[in-house]
């Protein structure tokens, strides 16, 4: 028999988490510009959607690929719109996502997690609003990936309402409500969590017959799903899930990291995929066994999350350890190994704490990261930009070029060394109309390549035109005087994205990615285009696609 739990005092707890809500928010505001130290490629990718979306009414899935979400975008298009640069307009952004998720914080946390435990469940979803790092534990700043930060801010409100009855009187229709809010949300986010939780989540109301939240939940992802087809149109969902499609069948970012097997039981992950299998263990013996349940059918979606988000983040730990101390049982209930249950949920959950506290931490001091360190040695991002003042960037990484490129080419005296290596184990040749271009791979410095290609393309007579960029990135227009190209993906995944709509390619002689290189040109050349050259330099390769 669970404990009997008792809720948090409501006016303390709303006002303790509401200056911690403030705290957080209001940190990067006091620093000089918003820094950017880690993974300035993504931070180039998301100022690149959301101006489209702000400066130009672009839609994503409708003007250009991405399988991300349009909510990852829309909150800080907004803001932009309103006048606002990109650096603060982010700030803000993340700001109004903690207000509007902080009634059902309140709700959730009141209602599933006894005393102190109401707190620490909601100083982490605050963290996961306002935080300044993807996750991990390198003390950086970075903006990218913030939609998975959301997205499991999200799922730490959603899964609760499944997984754990309520204290105190049941109220059905309003969780039901937020729940099917809360998984329409994920969808229009990134749709990834949707798949991986909503099979639970369904069994959790069904296994604790809960059938007014049951209804309630589905009429209100329905009721989401309606207004955003009413907004955004029906080819929306047609274009988001062709691209959803055409990243799963990707040769190049199918999943960002770890395969699922190291995920499961790597050394870095195993002891995490134990604690939670053993969680369902306890909780049956403990005579939570829809809870159990439930939680076994969330397991795999925690992995395939984890697996698909770059980093491996398993930022599902903290979750896992408030469950469990919130279903200790009362008294000295015992299993048939003769354990005692209660210490061992507590020890368990706090095991969990302790190994998720690693990307909590991060999170949670990157605002005053942000506030005081340094700003030496920092440069603005984008210079070609007002719209984007306030990005500050590592001079030695914007402009300290640094390629890698083979010490086995051919003619070189190592040349032969070359044949020892497995085929599959070789970097991507680029081949360009028969031509196999030098290995290189560029690693620190493609700030200062997109500045140096947009000027002397300009400078050619090539400015006012749409221009696709063979790479990972194609940001060109963020540069310099160049257009957005239609259908083109601001993040390269697969295809050839934009080709149709775009006067020129831009094949970079170094590229950061060579694979994606490769990768594109060859699906030029399976759409039936053929690339004449126009301008070779010695960083770059213009070309203009033909039908043939």
């Amino acid at each position: 028999m669970a404990e009997k739990r008792q809720a948090a005092q409501p006016g303390r707890l709303a006002a303790g988490m509401a200056v911690l809500a403030l705290v957080l928010a209001g940190l990067p505001f006091a620093g000089q510009g918003l820094p950017v130290t880690l993974y300035e490629g993504d931070a180039q990718h998301l100022v690149d959607i959301v101006l489209r979306m702000a400066l130009f009414g672009e839609l994503p899935h409708r003007d250009f690929m991405t399988p991300l979400g349009v909510l990852g975008f829309a909150p800080i298009a907004g803001f932009v719109r309103l006048g606002l640069s990109f650096g603060p307009a982010f700030l803000a952004a993340q700001a109004l996502v903690a207000a509007l998720l902080f009634g059902p914080m309140l709700r959730v946390a009141l209602s599933r997690f006894p005393g102190g435990l109401a707190w620490l469940y909601g100083a982490c979803v605050l963290v996961l609003c306002l935080g300044l790092v993807h996750g991990e534990t390198v003390p950086g700043l970075a903006l990218s990936m913030h939609y998975n930060r959301w997205a499991w801010a999200l799922a730490y409100l959603a899964l609760p309402l499944a997984l754990l009855a309520p204290i105190g009187a049941q109220r059905s229709w309003l969780d039901g409500a937020l729940l099917g809010a809360l998984m329409a949300a994920l969808v229009l986010l990134k749709v990834t969590y949707f798949v991986a939780f909503a099979p639970a989540m369904l069994f959790g109301l069904i296994a604790r017959r809960d059938g007014g939240a049951l209804i309630a939940a589905l009429g209100a992802g329905l009721a989401v799903a309606a207004l955003a087809t009413a907004l955004l149109g029906a080819d929306f969902w047609a274009g988001y899930l062709h691209d959803l499609m055409s990243v799963a069948g990707s040769e190049t970012r199918a999943a960002p990291g770890d395969d699922f097997a190291t995920v499961m039981t790597g050394p870095k992950y195993l002891g995490g995929s134990l604690l939670a299998l053993f969680a369902v263990i306890f909780l049956r013996q403990a005579g939570e066994r829809a809870a159990g349940l439930v939680l076994l059918l969330l397991v795999p979606g925690f992995l395939y999350v984890t697996y698909q988000n770059f980093g491996n983040d398993p930022q599902w730990l903290p979750l896992l350890g408030l469950v469990a101390l919130a279903l200790r049982p009362a008294g000295a209930l015992t299993n048939g190994l003769g354990w005692r249950l209660r210490p061992a949920l507590f020890g368990l959950g706090i095991a969990a704490l302790v190994l998720g506290a690693g990307p909590m931490q991060n999170l949670l001091f990157s605002p005053l990261r942000a506030a005081t360190m340094s700003r030496e040695g920092l440069v603005p991002m984008l210079i070609a930009r007002p719209e984007a003042a306030g990005l500050l960037v590592r001079a030695a990484h914007a402009y300290g070029v640094q390629r890698r490129v083979s010490g086995a080419a051919p003619g070189s005296a190592l040349a032969a060394l070359a044949d020892q290596v497995p085929e599959k184990d070789r970097p991507d040749s680029v081949v360009l109309n028969g031509e196999t271009l030098p290995a290189c791979a560029q690693e620190l410095g493609g700030q200062g390549w997109f500045e140096a290609t947009a000027a002397d393309l300009q400078a050619a007579g090539y400015g006012g035109s749409g221009v696709v960029v063979a790479d990972l990135l194609s940001g060109l227009w963020l540069f310099g005087d160049f257009r957005p190209v239609e259908g083109a993906a601001p993040w390269y995944y697969a295809g050839a994205p934009g080709i149709a709509a775009t006067g020129h390619l831009v094949v970079p002689r170094c590229p950061s990615q060579p694979k994606y290189t490769a990768t594109m040109l060859k699906a030029i050349a399976e759409a039936g285009w053929r690339l004449e050259e126009e301008r070779r330099t010695a960083e770059y390769i213009l070309l203009r696609p033909v039908r043939d």
